[in-house]
């Protein structure tokens, strides 16, 4: 079996490419003893998501996988995107990055937006990405207790829930990071 390591310290991202492929050997970064920070200093989803794998490659030349995830809002021009995690200020925080988010949208009517998942694999120092997008609309308040991040606010199209409002189950199998999880899987023929 080839040993992957994901290059991110978010459990919940860890615990989703689990679940989602759980015949492969992935290693967090725990896992591996890494306990540096990996600056995201990027300026797209792909140059993140880059960073973060080729950062865990480099040090230990075995096949790093590394995701970066956006929340691109019709209304404020593909915001917050690359800086999602962070859009209410440092440290990151969730919950204050909805409700800057909720307060910026109040009144508005177009209220359609993106999640966009980039996932970068790099192996024998090839670089390969893979793309999954779901299209929904934001929310006027929070909805639900599952998932994490923006989860409680975006309603993917086709539901009338929110992604906090659905089983990790049901997500999986219309997510932006299943897509793009999906994509990778295909790519390695598992």
């Amino acid at each position: 079996m080839n040993k992957y390591i994901f290059a991110s310290s978010n459990n919940h991202k860890i615990l989703e490419l689990s679940h989602r492929v759980p015949h492969l050997d992935i290693c967090s970064l725990a896992d591996i003893g890494y306990h540096e920070e990996i600056i995201e200093s990027g300026f797209t989803l792909e140059e993140n998501a880059r960073i973060k794998a080729k950062t865990i490659y480099d040090k230990y030349k075995i096949a790093s996988i590394s995701d970066d995830t956006g929340l691109e809002v019709d209304y404020l021009q593909g915001q917050p995107g690359v800086f999602s995690a962070r859009y209410a200020g440092q440290p990151s925080d969730p919950k204050n990055n909805i409700i800057k988010l909720l307060k910026e949208m109040e009144g508005v009517k177009n209220r359609r937006a993106v999640f966009r998942t980039v996932i970068c694999l790099i192996n024998n120092d090839k670089e390969i990405f893979f793309e999954g997008v779901v299209q929904g609309t934001i929310t006027d308040q929070i909805y639900g207790h599952n998932g994490f991040g923006y989860d409680p606010i975006f309603i993917p199209v086709g539901f009338e829930r929110t992604f906090a409002q659905i089983s990790l189950a049901e997500k999986n199998q219309i997510s932006h990071r299943a897509k793009a999880i999906q994509k990778l899987v295909d790519y390695l023929q598992i």
